[in-house]
């Protein structure tokens, strides 16, 4: 006669014995991460470089460069990139802004969300066809959405015929000869 094979139960005994207490263990490293507010610096906007680029000086403090996360405005040199431009200056120059920040790009440039008057700037961006959402897989992107209302309304950029994200347009054409900031 064959026995029949058993496994043992007691890993399981001891697990099922010690998930209800899982919550208790890892409760406070969850609450400090989501407690943890992130880093934001104040200033005035002294200078927009391009349609998310630009510069904010702390008081007392060297300028910092900011590059809007998330977005993509035009280059310069192709259509849309000044008018970007110009948007972005109209919006924050000289005025004092909160950036939020979240690291730093491969240029060395500090990211962040930059707050006008309360005012999301790089959402702003989108919605007001200034500027592209940053794309991740599946055509999927943060304000995609907004992205599409922008594109249906045919605001901004998305009014213009032959509008290419800046990532493509790098692609087919190279990167844009230097073009001087506004002041």
């Amino acid at each position: 006669m064959r026995r029949p094979i058993r496994t043992s139960p007691g890993p399981r005994r001891w697990l099922a014995a010690l998930w209800p207490l899982l919550p208790l263990a890892l409760g406070p490293a969850v609450a400090l991460a989501k407690a943890a507010p992130a880093a934001a610096m104040q200033g005035l906007v002294t200078r927009v470089t391009d349609g998310n680029t630009l510069t904010v000086t702390p008081s007392g403090a060297a300028p910092v460069v900011v590059r809007l996360r998330d977005i993509d405005a035009p280059e310069l040199c192709q259509p849309w990139g000044d008018e970007a431009r110009k948007a972005l200056s109209e919006w924050t120059l000289n005025r004092p802004a909160t950036v939020r920040l979240s690291g730093r790009d491969g240029a060395g440039r500090v990211l962040g969300v930059v707050f006008v008057e309360g005012a999301n700037l790089n959402q702003r961006m989108v919605e007001e066809g200034q500027a592209w959402s940053v794309r991740t897989r599946w055509d999927q992107g943060p304000m995609v959405r907004q992205e599409r209302m922008a594109h249906s309304l045919g605001r901004g950029l998305h009014g213009v015929s032959g509008s290419m994200m800046p990532r493509d347009f790098r692609r087919a054409y190279g990167p844009c000869p230097a073009v001087p900031a506004s002041p």
